[in-house]
């Protein structure tokens, strides 16, 4: 029997025309929101150890934890958005947030007050802590920063995508690819901006300017986008996505007795009106039971609606939890490239660097970062104009080399780029000892910075291969009423790799410091032994890499037609 419940479909805006909204992509308040964001977060762990007097490894810890928040909190931002808010309103609300942590930011610089007072580093033993209420509006701007960043982020790609329109799919589809390789390439010249304009304004004129310049930035990203309000397509098409999977889930477990084998030829599937997906694959098949109607009458009203959607979901509720649960290893496995980004150890290893190019330019540290940036973004350009077309001719694949293969890649780079910091820091630090500097407060090693340049380059290409590739399945491989979730996918890997480094680093300095001993994290570089922790994450990438092998032949081929694609298809024929 096929009973539907009513839902009215939304515009689609790949319905409304035939027009490429380029103009609008990418659009300037990411850019610039990454930007005065960015600047803060490169620069952080300087400001952290010179201005509040923190241990390099409390400062660490604490930004990882951090960089956990912001990262956790885009699938809320998420959440908001494809459930109640909307893309747009959810981007112009989270810019303002951020404004109000990129202001507080400015303040901890300029008020006294905010901060304890200047000492020298020479003698550590002698600088004030920072006090409760001075931690606490600090890490207040964090968080503000974080709540703003989980709103802009996986919307901003989303609602970019929702700009296109073609009635032709495989045009839409080209013009999707394009935009996706110039939405990354702008995410790496925000973050080169970041790294170099906003970290040598703050080294040459001062915190205080520094952070004015990220607070006029950011107040110029929110006003960019509300400026730009009657160009953009909005899509109202909101679901509460976390709803229905705990429903499905919940329906499921109340079924569990239910043998769908046994009783198969009695089976009724409750499905929507106006689609063909009208019984369940045979993946994940105890979720089946979830849509299950077993008695019509107490179950469905009279117009085919569930009276209790806890009790029976339907079909489509059904798949597109299963095509969350079945890239969830995939995605997994990028927990490591977040890892391998961290940027904090390598911002302390360039300050005891020589940093000078030329004569008379030394080259701050905290801008050590942007050579990882720039290869993200140059890189994601050239892979999406050069590599591309050459690798179509050898492989015969319309995208050169498939989703799963790039991000195999990209995981391979990250063990090469760990394992080359293991030996750059070896090599930092023994010629340290040689020089006998292991002692002295700051000490600079006669080794050019350049040395970190070659692993924070490999990284960056990880990165365009692995994070790129894995925003991209997603968003295919995802029911298109998901796609902030899927963005926001992403932004979770670098959650949940934060949140583990933090757990790595308090372990590590914990077991290494008792009893007296020095830590491997310690503040001074030359005493510590930073070059075991980049190890750990080489042995680390190596287990993940053969774990992403597994992923991919449990996962099976990408690209197959889904079934929400098909829906499409049949309203489209309706229509």
């Amino acid at each position: 029997m096929d009973q539907h419940f009513p839902r009215t479909t939304q515009p689609n805006a790949y319905n409304l025309g035939t027009q490429l909204n380029f103009p609008l992509l990418p659009k300037p308040n990411e850019v610039l929101e990454k930007v005065s964001c960015e600047g803060i977060v490169v620069i952080a762990i300087i400001y952290l150890t010179k201005e509040y007097h923190m241990e390099a490894a409390t400062a660490a810890s604490a930004l990882f934890a951090w960089a956990g928040v912001a990262n956790f909190l885009p699938l809320f931002g998420a959440y908001l958005s494809d459930s109640y808010l909307g893309r747009f309103r959810t981007i112009a609300l989270s810019s303002i947030i951020s404004l109000m942590g990129a202001i507080i930011v400015w303040f901890t610089a300029t008020y006294p007050g905010a901060k304890p007072p200047t000492c020298e580093l020479t003698s550590r033993q002698d600088c004030r802590s920072a006090t409760a209420p001075q931690l606490i509006l600090l890490f207040t701007a964090f968080i503000l920063l974080s709540i703003g960043s989980s709103g802009v982020r996986p919307c901003s790609l989303a609602f970019g995508a929702d700009q296109l329109t073609h009635e032709n799919t495989h045009q839409l589809s080209k013009a999707r690819e394009v935009f996706f390789s110039g939405y990354f390439a702008s995410v790496g010249v925000s973050l080169v901006l970041a790294s170099t304009v906003i970290v040598y304004i703050i080294d040459k004129k001062g915190w205080k300017i520094g952070f004015g310049v990220t607070m006029v930035v950011m107040a110029l990203s929110a006003l960019s986008f509300l400026l730009g309000s009657p160009l953009y397509i909005k899509l109202n098409d909101k679901r509460s996505i976390f709803s229905e999977f705990a429903q499905v889930i919940v329906a499921a477990i109340r079924n569990r007795k239910f043998n769908l084998s046994k009783e198969s030829l009695a089976v009724v599937e409750y499905h929507r009106k106006s689609t063909n997906i009208i019984v369940p694959s045979d993946e994940l098949r105890f979720f089946n039971k979830a849509c299950v109607i077993k008695n019509l009458d107490e179950e469905l009203s009279t117009d085919g609606v569930a009276l209790d959607p806890w009790k029976v979901c339907t079909v489509e509720q059904v798949e597109d939890l299963k095509s969350v649960i079945r890239v969830i290893p995939l995605w997994s496995t990028g927990i490591f490239i977040g890892l391998a980004m961290n940027i904090s150890f390598p911002v302390l290893q360039a300050e005891t660097m020589d940093r000078h190019i030329g004569r008379n330019f030394q080259f701050p540290a905290a801008s050590i970062g942007v050579f990882m940036s720039l290869t993200l973004s140059l890189c994601t350009s050239f892979y999406s104009h050069f590599m591309v077309p050459f690798l179509v001719k050898i492989t015969g694949n319309p995208t050169g080399i498939t989703l799963k293969q790039r991000m195999g890649i990209g995981l391979l780079l990250g063990i090469v780029g760990t394992g080359v910091a293991t030996v750059v820091e070896v090599v930092r630090r023994r010629t340290a000892i040689k020089e006998g500097l292991p002692g002295e407060a700051a000490p600079i090693v006669s080794i050019s910075v350049m040395w970190l340049v070659v692993q924070l380059v490999i990284v960056g290409l990880a990165q365009t291969f692995n994070i790129n590739a894995q925003v991209e399945f997603f968003y295919n491989e995802l029911p298109k009423s998901m796609n902030s979730f899927a963005v926001a996918l992403c932004s979770l890997n670098y959650g949940v790799a934060s949140m583990m480094g933090t757990v790595i680093v308090k372990t590590i300095d914990a077991i290494t410091g008792r009893d007296g001993r020095v830590s491997w994290f310690t503040s001074d570089l030359n005493k510590g032994h930073y070059e075991y922790y980049y190890l750990i994450l080489t042995l680390i990438g190596v287990v993940n890499f053969f774990y992403f092998v597994v992923c991919c032949w449990a996962y099976g081929e990408e690209g197959k037609k889904k079934p929400w694609e098909m829906e499409e298809e049949v309203l489209e024929e309706i229509a």
